[in-house]
């Protein structure tokens, strides 16, 4: 039985989610794909975030990145 839940928590291992070498959050597994959680206040925006796939995320915190940046200027 413990074997069963040492592979479970090898398939949820958080992936980690950086924009121009900076880790803005993780995504993990969620019941229909990933959630997002941000780390750092660019991702802020979309901390909590559902996503079909962690390519999505990462587009979608890159956005989120340029965003924040053109809402400082």
């Amino acid at each position: 039985m413990q074997e069963s839940n040492l592979d479970r928590a090898k398939t949820h291992k958080p992936v980690v989610i950086e924009v121009s070498g900076e880790p803005l959050g993780v995504v993990v597994s969620h019941a229909d794909g990933y959630r997002f959680l941000a780390v750092k206040l660019p991702a802020f925006a979309i901390d909590g975030q559902q996503f079909a796939t962690i390519e999505k995320a990462r587009f979608a915190v890159s956005q989120a990145v340029r965003n924040h940046s053109a809402d400082l200027a």
